[in-house]
């Protein structure tokens, strides 16, 4: 059976789950505490809003100490964490890609994780549209986490702590992959960061630079902002930057999942939000450095029958104007999400 198939399954299966969790925690009682979920001001609707997944304190907790267990993988060594590091904004720190099980390498450059509830699909093709079911591509990859789904619920279900921990979150100590996956979206959706210079500076509680409004200046006239729209700084769109395929890891993108020609070395658009602690940057984590982008989108895009419209004739910025817009993109650094203890490994 396909990866594809096991997560259509499970997720038929969570929305019938959902339901029926949701119709407990409306139920009045001791049970599992809500929190609430604030739309950041100035941030559009989310796409994923908790209605099918109750957002409480004790599922969070539950999800955030799932994403820091190694016991999800096969050997124990690659919990979720290791390859998303909070003081890398959840990417993988100054790594192209990421280490995965018996010494492999994935094939792409692990994102940042944050503002995810914004994002209509996860995957740099867009090849997860469902939220709750993301996590089964790491978890059962070969080269990621390696690991069956049977065996996570196994290992979690001979741990007292855990089976605790799914009482408090849902009510009885049933483990299973239903749960084990709402959990960890109630962690991952949680992840928002909206607490950087420029989000401060737009809600009038400080000010740019001189230099800083230069950059934004030029962010705005130079075609960025097209595609890093804000204030998610993505239009979560599929583009092909002009960037030659990888002739070992031959990764065409977004064709992979509609096969359709048309679709052919386009990826998903990132937020620039926290760009100088996500690097290397691009599908495979070919740029070292903010340079580099903006050195290739200058007079590097290669032509080819998909290459997005906007960057056929290239963004033309003198070195003068790509220092502007760097220090403009050094103001979406949130170091309140990087540092949030929230978010941190339980102790």
């Amino acid at each position: 059976m396909t990866l594809r198939w096991t997560i259509g399954i499970i997720l038929v299966i969570l929305l019938g789950t959902a339901g029926i969790n949701a119709c407990k925690k409306g139920d009045g009682g001791s049970g599992p505490r809500a929190l609430s979920f604030t739309v950041p001001p100035g941030f559009p609707e989310p796409h994923y809003t908790f209605a099918t997944n109750p957002l409480t304190q004790e599922g969070f907790e539950l999800g955030r100490q799932l994403f820091y267990d190694g016991r999800l993988s096969k050997d124990g060594n690659f919990p979720c964490a290791s390859c998303h590091q909070q003081f890398a904004a959840f990417a993988t720190y100054d790594h192209n890609l990421s280490h995965g099980f018996d010494n492999q390498f994935t094939t792409r450059n692990a994102p940042g994780l944050f503002n995810l509830v914004w994002q209509p699909a996860t995957h740099w093709d867009g090849g997860i549209v469902n939220l709750e079911v993301q996590p089964l591509a790491p978890l059962t990859a070969p080269n990621e986490m390696a690991e069956e789904i049977g065996k996570v619920i196994s290992k979690l279900s001979a741990d007292d702590s855990y089976r605790q921990r799914f009482k408090a979150a849902f009510g009885d100590e049933t483990i299973n992959s239903q749960r084990m996956l709402l959990a960890l979206t109630q962690f991952v959706g949680s992840l928002v960061s909206a607490n950087s210079k420029y989000d401060r500076v737009k809600r009038g509680e400080t000010s740019f630079t001189p230099e800083e409004t230069i950059g934004y200046t030029l962010f705005q006239s130079k075609k960025c902002v097209s595609c890093h729209t804000e204030p998610l700084f993505t239009d979560n769109s599929y583009r092909n930057t002009g960037l030659p395929v990888d002739p070992t890891i031959r990764d065409y993108g977004r064709m992979r999942i509609t096969n359709n020609p048309a679709d052919s070395l386009k990826f998903k658009v990132p937020s620039l939000r926290n760009v100088f602690l996500t690097f290397p940057y691009g599908h495979d984590g070919r740029f070292l450095s903010t340079t580099q982008v903006l050195d290739h989108y200058t007079s590097g895009v290669q032509l080819s029958a998909t290459v997005d419209p906007l960057l056929r004739d290239g963004i033309p910025l003198n070195n003068t104007e790509k220092y502007y817009i760097q220090q403009f993109l050094r103001t979406l650094t949130d170091s309140a999400f990087l540092k949030d203890p929230r978010f941190a490994q339980p102790q």
